[in-house]
């Protein structure tokens, strides 16, 4: 059992492995006729959203009901934070109302951290995004669905040993590109980053990865997974490319792209995606798209995550 879950950065291979299983499990409960499982029931979890994110928020959402948490939806727009309020104030507040689970997304990096440690809150943090720091519950759904498209049914116990995985577009912008090369390598995998030079994070040459800026060099050398990011124009401050036309050009994969690439080979997404400048469309609803699995697969590996995260501080409770 894990008291928080921050980053992927400091989970090795054994405990995402394991991490993973437990999403097996899940996964497997939700295809029965009743999907609800007691595991978490008379346990509290607050959704704690300072940014908007519709899909990470429903995610939560239904995996703390699967679980029969009962579920507090606080978002900062409309809210006393909107009136000036500190997250102090507000953890305290959770607190002395009982939470027991705290899901944050935060424009800041390193919130979920300040609230781990900080002492306001006993409740266990889960990350759901923070800043361009992480998103490791985005990180493990993709390790999820990477290894459930290439093992199937033999995939628990399995790591991704010896796949290799390219990541393209905003690295510099995106928690979901770190929180990936941090638990893919975890993992085994070989993971490779393209991009424009100004979209490349200058820190990419301490992390264990390669990186360039040519998606064709990329994509020739028959990757098994191509993960697209989503271009964050509302993280720019600035220009990092001429225009949507040239991104697309030279970034973007292409159904002439796709084409090129190993019959194996899969296509992910973690959404919402800009079609036609990171992504056609047609590679997009194509059979080696990953991206409704994601969707689907990220209920399960929540569900794993809060149960890691809540069952163990409940007992003790």
């Amino acid at each position: 059992m894990s008291e928080h879950l921050l980053s992927t950065r400091g989970l090795g291979r054994d405990a995402a492995v394991a991490l993973l299983d437990i999403a097996e499990d899940m996964a497997d409960t939700q295809q029965r006729q009743v999907k609800k499982l007691p595991t978490l029931r008379g346990t509290t979890v607050v959704n704690l959203f300072f940014e908007d994110s519709t899909r990470t928020r429903i995610s939560f959402e239904a995996a703390a009901k699967r679980l029969s948490a009962d579920v507090i939806t606080f978002s900062a727009k409309g809210s006393s934070v909107s009136k000036g309020e500190s997250l102090q104030d507000t953890a305290q507040t959770l607190q002395a109302m009982g939470a027991d689970g705290i899901v944050i997304r935060h424009q800041a990096s390193g919130a979920a951290e300040v609230l781990a440690s900080s002492g306001w809150t006993r409740a266990g943090i889960v990350n759901a995004g923070d800043g361009t720091h992480e998103h490791p519950t985005q990180a493990l759904l993709d390790a999820f669905t990477i290894r459930k498209r290439l093992h199937g049914a033999a995939s628990r116990g399995r790591d991704l040993d010896g796949v290799a995985v390219v990541i393209v577009g905003d690295v510099l912008h995106s928690r979901v590109a770190r929180s990936n090369v941090w638990l893919l390598t975890a993992l085994g995998a070989a993971v490779r980053l393209v991009g424009p030079p100004t979209l490349l994070p200058g820190a990419v040459g301490g992390w264990p990865v390669t990186a360039g800026i040519d998606l064709d060099e990329a994509i020739d050398a028959g990757p098994d997974v191509v993960m697209m990011l989503r271009v964050q124009r509302e993280r720019m401050t600035e220009a990092f490319f001429p225009s949507a036309r040239e991104y697309a050009a030279l970034y973007g994969l292409s159904s002439a792209r796709a084409a090129r690439l190993p019959e194996r080979s899969l296509v992910m997404h973690p959404g919402p995606m800009n079609r036609g400048l990171e992504i056609a469309g047609e590679v997009a609803d194509s059979p080696r798209s990953t991206v409704l699995e994601q969707v689907e697969n990220g209920i399960a590996v929540r569900m794993a995550v809060l149960y890691d995260v809540l069952a163990g501080r409940r007992g003790a409770a």
